[in-house]
């Protein structure tokens, strides 16, 4: 394919059609002014903020940590990654590739950060329901998309609030899709990111069965309950609202034990007048559509079921968000009740202390 290398105020690309750029290395320094603003970092390295040239758009530069790929192969997954276009899948605008030890990529960037930013922060602007039901089926859309209509079908790996980012408008965006084909898919860095909560694992990843795509189903019902309760799914000192209570004023409601959310909410759908409003977070005032919300917590419970087959694809979670299918009332997960007798730091542990090795690998 023929490529075309020009100089513009000191930024040198290669464009070649269909393809993402390649910048040189010296040129992400000066962009992101030597890599000094730090927007964050993740399982495969950290994240800066860059300003292309006169006036140009901001992006996110990602220097990645880890590579064990050869240069072509390393630049065949890029340039397959850089063909993926979707309105909720981050945009892969570039590369650079010199010396073997940097590499680094090169994205659109969102000015209103990471989903955990907005649920988690210390003071967090607080998104309205109607935004995070927006986020919730926009997430589904775009790993639908990557399970079922890419080329290549392609498992994240890594769901969770950290890789969904949001634009302007609070639109979400998935990030860090087709990673771990980059780092030689040693998902052991992948998994040990999740310590501190219980995260976002599928059993399978315990259990060392085959992983699919039904992994990241699971794992976006994790991230549901936190959308909905705009918690950590295990928080200290949260306490499960009485059974009796109605309002959603009565989120805080004192109990005699720590409840993990997910548990919580199946109990709540089960129960014949179960009001799930009162699972909302505290900061919505109970400002929601309650069937949506019911909705939201059904297509949840689904999503983290032990049974592989159990999960609904990422497609029918789309259909079953936006109201076009009905689901059955699901089933309270094994897993779930087998916790519900455990305190909190055993819940933690559960997920945080298992030691990966290079045998645990992606089995497709």
């Amino acid at each position: 394919m023929a490529r075309r290398t020009k100089r513009i105020q000191g930024l040198t690309i290669t464009t070649a059609e269909g393809r993402v750029t390649r910048f040189e290395y010296r040129d992400l320094q000066a962009l992101t002014k030597n890599f000094s603003d730090k927007l964050g970092g993740g399982s495969f390295g950290s994240v800066f903020r860059g300003q292309l040239p006169n006036g140009g758009a901001a992006v996110a530069v990602k220097k990645l940590e880890g590579l064990r790929q050869g240069e072509k192969q390393f630049r065949a997954e890029v340039s397959t990654l850089g063909t993926i276009q979707h309105v909720n899948l981050i945009r892969l605008l570039g590369f650079c590739s010199e010396g073997g030890d940097r590499r680094l990529l090169v994205y659109e960037y969102m000015p209103n950060g990471s989903l955990d930013r907005q649920l988690f922060g210390a003071t967090p602007p607080t998104l309205s329901w109607r935004a995070r039901h927006h986020i919730a089926v926009g997430v589904a859309k775009g790993l639908a998309y990557l399970h079922d209509e890419c080329r290549d079908r392609i498992i994240h790996c890594d769901v969770k609030p950290e890789n969904i980012l949001l634009d302007a408008g609070f639109a979400p965006k998935v990030a860090d899709f087709g990673l771990a084909k980059l780092v030689g898919r040693d998902f052991s860095r992948v998994l040990t990111t999740m310590r501190g909560t219980v995260g976002y694992l599928a059993p399978e990843w315990i259990g060392g069965e085959a992983i699919t795509a039904k992994a990241d189903v699971f794992s976006y019902g994790m991230t549901l309950f936190e959308i909905v309760s705009g918690r950590r799914n295990v928080e200290h000192g949260k306490s499960e609202p009485d059974s009796s209570s109605s309002g959603a004023g009565d989120h805080a409601a004192t109990a005699t034990a720590t409840t993990f959310f997910p548990l919580l909410a199946a109990r709540r759908l089960v129960e014949a007048e179960g009001d799930v409003k009162a699972l909302l977070d505290p900061e919505l005032g109970g400002d929601a559509n309650a069937e949506e919300v019911r909705r939201v917590c059904k297509v949840a419970c689904w999503c983290i079921q032990d049974d592989v087959d159990a999960r609904p694809t990422m497609a029918e979670v789309v259909k079953a968000l936006e109201g076009l299918t009905d689901l059955e009332m699901p089933p309270v997960p094994r897993y779930l009740e087998v916790l519900a007798g455990r305190p909190m730091h055993q819940i933690q542990q559960t997920t945080s202390s298992r030691v990966f090795d290079s045998a645990d690998v992606i089995r497709v």
